[in-house]
């Protein structure tokens, strides 16, 4: 769940994994996880994963829609929804899951000049380019960044340069 503060300067609202995790330990992410068999559909999924990661409850959280799928290292399908979420609301993090929240001014990553591009080189040998931020301190890459990259480049037309994801060029 990719949640926006609704206020004239608005943040996107991020976390840092807890480092004893079995996967993506201690990387920057959005709220979401795997979805659950009483889960409706993926919406709810990313709505219940959003209140037991970070205590914000569905109520408080004006979906406006959803990005592209693209696919985890992992191969696992992810499908993010944006949110609107008011600026003042109390976050929680679930400390088996969530080491911190913080929250990125959107300002900063549509700035060209604050993104950049890496380069990474996969197992099964192909090269992918992804963009990346640090954010004091933290560093937001991977999946997390390429939503981020969408959100920016098609919400608030951005610029940020990204290249094509390997699943969408295999």
């Amino acid at each position: 769940m990719c949640l926006i503060t609704d206020e004239p300067s608005p943040n996107v609202i991020l976390t840092l994994r807890s480092g004893g995790l079995s996967s993506h330990a201690g990387e920057v992410a959005f709220p979401g996880g795997r979805r659950d068999a009483e889960d409706a559909d993926l919406l709810a999924t990313a709505l219940r994963e959003t209140e037991e990661e970070i205590g914000l409850s569905a109520a408080s959280i004006q979906v406006i829609g959803s990005l592209s799928q693209v696919l985890s290292k992992h191969q696992l399908a992810v499908t993010p929804f944006v949110g609107l979420v008011r600026s003042d609301l109390k976050l929680r993090p679930n400390p088996e899951e969530i080491e911190a929240i913080f929250s990125a001014p959107l300002s900063f990553l549509a700035a060209r000049e604050n993104a950049r591009l890496d380069r990474f080189k996969l197992e099964d040998g192909h090269t992918l380019y992804a963009p990346s931020w640090d954010y004091q301190g933290y560093e937001i890459w991977g999946l997390t960044a390429w939503v981020l990259a969408e959100l920016l480049n098609v919400g608030l037309d951005a610029g940020i340069p990204t290249r094509p994801r390997p699943e969408r060029t295999l």
